[in-house]
């Protein structure tokens, strides 16, 4: 992430509840080629979780994940 645009697409995930956060990063990191890198904010505790173990089951890559005040933020790169 050393370049000044360190992601490729944002996904607003804001106000979304269990399991909405996981399924639409799932479909956002279909629109990306492998390599680039998903830049999600969600305010649903439980995307902590399940992003985590997304990034762990699967080819992607959880480059950094930040919680503060409520809101979590996660940098996925795309696996091949």
């Amino acid at each position: 992430m050393s370049n000044s645009n360190p992601y490729q697409q944002q996904l607003d995930a804001s106000g979304l509840e269990c399991p909405m956060p996981l399924l639409k990063t799932k479909l956002a990191l279909k629109q990306l080629q492998p390599g680039e890198v998903l830049w999600v904010t969600a305010t649903d505790a439980g995307s902590w979780r399940d992003i985590h173990k997304f990034t762990e089951l699967t080819h992607h890559t959880l480059i950094k994940a930040e919680e503060e005040n409520g809101c979590y933020q996660y940098w996925i790169k795309k696996g091949a």
